[in-house]
């Protein structure tokens, strides 16, 4: 249980009142984590124990630390007994840096997103924000993980490969020099734990067992002694941590040892220009006017895939799917269209090509199916020449998350001499083409969409949306790189980020109406 202070009592005393400066931000700060109901807490401290400082009076100051670009729990616990706005909000309490974290990291792992989510009500209450257009974008933040132990999945394949050859040869050895019967049974034994191009190793400790108890009756059979003691010290621990490997891996193509939940991705901020990988974490999120409605962490470098899982996590947050969805070109697929279609969301997003079939180059390219004629009641295309192409079969394309993509193959009857050809295919025989009739169909929408007038403003806005906010994060408060490790902890950072943000903008906000109403 906690100390149930008053408000009055978490504030310092009135004669100390006129010695804080003029800081609108520690009073937003303040006034934001009060307007909290107390039972909201009530899930970080089980009961039992000593009596704790008060859950609000340590959220206040973490949520202003991070305001302040101070992250580390030592900083801010120093904060807290020099720093004046930091006493303020602590009430002359000093909680020292092992409570900071211990509440940051492990209390409020089950509370911050409700946390998150009744700041985000307040603002909405107050029309900072209408919860109704909705901006996504991505960018990866590095992890606090050592750059130079990193798990390839392709390595940890290929090496795991080369691993059951030696086992099977190992086998193959042990069963050519078996000559008496009972000694072949037992090496029958073992070919039919060793069949298959693949053995795991539960198998191959059941076959280890086996030679184990076969050298126990020839304990000077030292071939026999040299293979078990191989496979039992080399074979089998490195075949263990392969498939260790493999299930941190899970679909990835990489990990870090210092930190097995990140993955190794390309970073923009990449002063030395060549390309280097670093394990980081692909953070998601949603804003409007600039505020953080949603936010969500992944494993994946790519933001295509990100897109319906943070959709998720939006819903969990606002209970509800927003109406609209502002995305870049990273969102566009016909995977994405489609989910977007099916959760009636209008889809503001732009595909890969969007910009480029705006080119004269484009345009005038006659190799381009976009430039063709599709005629849908005779299911056939007539490219530039006036040649038709007509329907030959249909091919079926899965993605790693499940979804089918159906192609429609076409192809041309008559493309000898005919004088278009060398710009338009670079194969000897007549034009074959595949077509998702269904991907055409959505970039026809957001085409329609993007054009319109409403759709172009959002587009355009969308560019100084949850770019701003990268860039507050990154640049302006220099958060480039997590403090800790593994999922779970690096999303409650994300948290108290988000939430020092909001509340942050809201004080310039605050600022900006009274001076328009000064003026």
């Amino acid at each position: 249980m906690y100390i149930q202070y008053t408000m009055d009592q978490l504030c310092l005393p009135m004669d100390l009142e006129e010695d804080i400066p003029e800081n609108h931000l520690v009073r937003v700060v303040n006034a934001a984590v009060n307007r909290l109901d107390n039972a909201i807490f009530d899930a970080a401290y089980p009961g039992g124990g000593r009596d704790s400082y008060h859950p609000k009076m340590l959220t206040k100051v973490i949520i202003y630390a991070y305001t302040q670009r101070i992250y580390s729990s030592r900083q801010i616990a120093k904060a807290v007994r020099e720093n004046i706005p930091f006493m303020w909000l602590a009430g002359r309490q000093r909680p020292d840096f092992r409570t900071l974290n211990r509440f940051r990291s492990q209390r409020m792992r089950k509370v911050l997103e409700t946390v998150f989510t009744a700041v985000l009500q307040f603002l909405a209450d107050e029309k900072y924000v209408s919860l109704e257009h909705y901006f996504v974008d991505g960018t990866k933040i590095e992890a606090n993980a050592n750059r130079y132990t990193f798990v390839w999945s392709k390595a940890v394949s290929k090496h795991k490969a080369k691993l059951q050859d030696k086992v099977q040869a190992l086998f193959a050895d042990i069963e050519a020099a078996e000559e008496q019967e009972e000694q072949e049974n037992q090496g029958k034994d073992l070919a039919e734990l060793s069949t298959g191009s693949q053995m795991d190793s539960e198998k191959l400790e059941q076959a280890v067992q086996k030679l184990e108890a076969q050298l126990a009756e020839k304990p000077k059979d030292k071939p026999l002694k040299k293979t078990v003691g191989k496979l039992r010290k080399d074979l089998l621990p490195r075949l263990q941590k392969y498939e260790q490997y493999q299930k941190l891996l899970g679909d990835r193509n990489s990990f870090s040892k210092t930190d097995p939940e990140a993955t190794f991705m390309r970073m923009k901020e990449d002063h030395m220009r060549n390309g280097q990988l670093k394990p980081g974490y692909n953070l998601q999120i949603g804003t409007e006017n600039q505020f953080i409605l949603t936010y969500s962490l992944h494993q994946r470098p790519g933001d295509t895939r990100c897109l319906e899982p943070h959709l998720a996590k939006t819903k969990q947050f606002l209970g509800k799917l927003p109406k609209t969805v502002i995305a870049d070109a990273g969102y566009g697929s016909e995977e994405n269209y489609a989910y977007l279609e099916k959760s009636e969301i209008q889809a503001v997003v732009k595909y890969s090509t969007y910009h480029k079939e705006k080119s004269k180059a484009w345009k005038a390219d006659v190799g381009k199916i976009e430039n063709w004629t599709y005629d849908g009641s005779e299911d056939r295309w007539t490219c530039l020449a006036g040649h038709p192409l007509y329907f030959q079969r249909e091919s079926k394309e899965t993605t790693e998350s499940g979804y089918e993509i159906k192609k429609r193959h076409y192809q041309s009857q008559s493309c000898g001499g005919c004088p278009l050809k060398e710009n338009c295919t670079k194969g000897s025989g007549n034009r074959e083409i595949a077509v998702s009739l269904e991907r055409l169909r959505y970039q026809k929408q957001a085409k329609e969409i993007l054009r319109s007038e409403e759709g172009y403003l959002l587009a355009v806005r969308r560019m100084t949306e949850p770019e701003s906010v990268f860039g507050q994060l990154k640049n302006n408060r220099g958060f480039r790189r997590f403090l800790l490790r593994g999922m779970e902890k690096v999303t409650l950072e994300v948290g108290w980020l988000s939430l020092a943000h909001n509340l942050l903008k809201q004080a310039a906000n605050d600022q900006k109406r009274k001076g328009a109403i000064l003026q």
